[in-house]
């Protein structure tokens, strides 16, 4: 029997929107899960960089102890624990300094999920033992996987092999096609799940695709483009000079990789929060089109100040709502009166002839754009309201910043199928320079809080305050994945420094300078970062299209449009410019100020 029928008074009430937070928030968790792996990359690219130039230094000494009798099971043991060892160290100090990453992200955390979600977010911080754990373990995990091609070198070294500078890059024209040939498939794999996936996954997956065919195709492009410039070089300081960069790319290609990648995501992600503040702006006009907006405490207050409203304000719009279930999950129903305001406003993707009229006949509704996405309903397909009610879309709406699915329909409407909608709330429209006046006058007649009346353009700078808070995670992390590529590089030149005598040491003594050499070097470096940051520039383009198009999509049930900001490019270009002189500055120096005994010393043994 029906539950109305056994017990008196029930009444159906439908559930909280913010009921099931752990649904809505999965796509904040995944976004800060991509780019924490992102980070990771990047931080494989330098380890792996690292650890492949301190095997070629070593190449000497395992000749030699080897020579001795030191046998490879036991030399590749000592090996494996030092780099577990010294990944230990690093993950401890690591999980450390993300602690103290986390305290300082956390208010920015909480405006997100509070601005995005409705989610209440405490102000302290928990981490557990199992976090410190797993934060070592992928720590460990990360560190052998990098080192993995050079122990396997290492296992196949054969025991009289000549230690040479520069052996590690035998092979190099080999592995270059390799890698091209790897940027082509995860290219093509990146193409197809963007024509044919489906699913927030599958978008990660499209942007994965798009950083792993970048990142595998930066050494042989990179290594075409210097090869062409030796072919059309005049002069042999400047075949020399093209030649020599191109043999120093294998050393110094891992830490570009990690730039370009740094570059790209920076200038995707700003590409992506600049056009969505862009739109967010002009958006947050439409949508308030009220000069104020009012909330009463009861029924009969709301009648009282409509009333009083009526001769002192140019229009009142009352804001009809209800929280109702739209297809199985948490929505809102809107009831909205047929005003210019509206018509002149209302921010509309997609609309059917005679919408307005529709609407304020109960034969039409508005539906989100999230709602949109989610139940692929288009305009002339019927929504379906509680209780059965179903009406036809006749237009869908932008409604950034909303997790939820929304319903614009009629207030008579609204209120014939929701007798129990209070209109609480209302926008006044009034000119704007009479609202200041008039919010006081309110307050004073009806002894209304200050937050029951707000103007325009409070609410327009507290969704702006919420917007940059929201944005600073992600602008923390760009900042972090360019430190550590600048750190990178830095570690890569410094590296290759002490190998490069014997091939500077001719140079020297061909008539060119210190100074000369250093400048040279300094160039060179200048040189591969410009060449990274032209490859960045199309490559994070790119990423910002799938953020707008795919990503957010399926993430926040909304499509941002993308615009374009060269002069945000420029300033990431002169930081990356920064970046590299910085890290090329300390091994420069030290080449300019060398002794001339220590390139004398190169052909000690010339015969």
């Amino acid at each position: 029997p029906e539950l109305s029928a056994v017990v008196a008074g029930l009444v159906v009430q439908a559930p909280e929107a913010t009921s099931d937070m752990a649904r809505l928030t999965d796509s904040f968790h995944l976004n800060l899960t991509a780019f924490g792996l992102l980070a990771f990359l990047v931080g494989l690219f330098i380890v792996q960089s690292a650890i492949g130039l301190a095997f070629e230094q070593r190449r000497g000494m395992v000749r030699t102890v080897r020579a001795m009798g030191m046998p490879l099971a036991g030399l590749m043991a000592i090996m494996i624990g030092e780099l577990v060892g010294l990944a230990l160290l690093a993950g401890l100090i690591g999980v450390v300094l993300g602690y103290g990453v986390a305290w300082a992200l956390l208010p920015g955390v909480s405006a997100t999920l509070r601005g995005l979600y409705g989610a209440e977010v405490g102000g302290g911080l928990d981490l557990p033992v199992v976090w410190w754990l797993w934060g070592l373990l992928i720590a460990v995990a990360g560190t052998l996987a990098a080192a993995a091609l050079q122990l396997i070198q290492v296992w196949r070294l054969p025991m009289l092999h000549t230690a040479k500078v520069g052996g590690r890059a035998a092979g190099v024209a080999r592995l270059m096609w390799l890698q091209g040939a790897v940027s082509v498939l995860c290219a093509g794999l990146s193409v197809g799940l963007l024509l044919f996936g489906d699913g927030l996954v599958a978008g990660f997956l499209v942007l994965a695709g798009l950083i792993l065919s970048a990142a595998a195709g930066l050494p042989m492009l990179m290594s075409g483009l210097l090869a062409l410039a030796r072919r059309r070089a005049r002069g042999a300081l400047a075949e020399w000079f093209w030649a020599d960069t191109q043999d120093q790319l294998p050393g110094l290609s891992l830490a570009l990789v990690a730039l370009m990648l740094a570059l790209a995501t920076n200038l995707g992600v700003g590409t992506m929060v600049s056009s969505f503040r862009q739109t967010f702006v002009g958006w947050l006009d439409q949508r308030l089109a009220s000069e104020l907006y009012v909330t009463t405490r009861s029924d009969a207050e709301a009648a009282a100040v409509a009333q009083w409203l009526k001769t002192r304000a140019d229009a009142v719009l009352p804001i009809l709502s209800v929280e109702a279930p739209l297809y199985g999950a948490p929505g809102e129903v809107f009831g909205v009166i047929d005003h210019p305001t509206y018509r002149d406003n209302w921010p509309l993707l997609a609309q059917s002839p005679g919408l307005w009229l529709a609407v304020a006949a109960g034969q039409g509704a508005l539906i989100n754009e999230q709602l949109h996405y989610r139940q692929h309903l288009a305009l002339g397909d019927r929504v379906t309201l509680p209780g059965g009610w179903s009406v036809p879309v006749v237009g869908i709406y932008s409604d950034y910043g909303n997790p939820l699915a929304q319903v614009m329909v009629g207030a008579p409407a609204l209120a014939a199928h929701f007798p129990e909608v209070t209109g609480l709330r209302m926008g006044v429209r009034v000119a704007s320079a009479r609202a200041p006046a008039l919010a006081e006058a309110l307050r004073e007649a009806f002894d209304l809080p200050v937050r029951n009346v707000v103007d325009q353009s409070s609410i327009k700078a507290m969704s702006l305050r919420v917007f940059e808070r929201t944005f600073g995670v992600t602008s923390a992390l760009n900042a972090l994945t360019l430190l550590v590529a600048g750190v990178a590089m830095f570690a890569s030149l410094l590296t290759l420094a002490a190998g490069r005598l014997p091939q500077l040491a001719p140079v020297w003594a061909a008539g060119m300078t210190r100074r000369g050499l250093a400048m040279a070097e300094f160039a060179r470096s200048l040189l591969l970062a410009v060449l990274a940051m032209l490859v960045a520039v199309p490559v994070g383009l790119g990423l910002a299209w799938v953020l707008l198009n795919v990503v957010n999509v399926e993430a926040f049930g909304w499509r941002l449009p993308m615009y374009l900001f060269p002069l945000d490019w420029l300033k990431l270009a002169l930081l990356g410019l920064v970046a590299a002189a910085l890290a090329a500055a300390i091994p420069v120096l030290r080449l300019a100020r060398i002794a001339p005994s220590a390139l004398l010393k190169v052909f000690a043994n010339a015969t």
